[in-house]
């Protein structure tokens, strides 16, 4: 069985803090988003965040990572 771990998390829409649960597959999933927006593979997005939502990601932490600035061009 795999475990869960419940932290709280910065919500930067509201500036709440939230309850998220740390499933290692949706922080798998969330990680994997990450790095194909960096490197450009859009194509690939809307599964992991299908994935990442399938296993409790909050729609925050999904927007945080489409929303990076550090993604923006200069």
């Amino acid at each position: 069985m795999i475990k869960t771990m419940p932290y709280a998390s910065f919500n930067s829409n509201n500036n709440r803090r939230t309850l998220v649960e740390k499933h290692p597959i949706k922080l798998t999933a969330l990680l994997y988003l990450k790095e194909a927006l960096e490197r450009q593979q859009y194509e690939n997005c809307p599964e992991l965040i299908g994935v990442a939502r399938e296993f409790g990601a909050a729609e925050f932490e999904i927007q945080d990572l489409l929303e990076d600035p550090r993604r923006s061009p200069g």
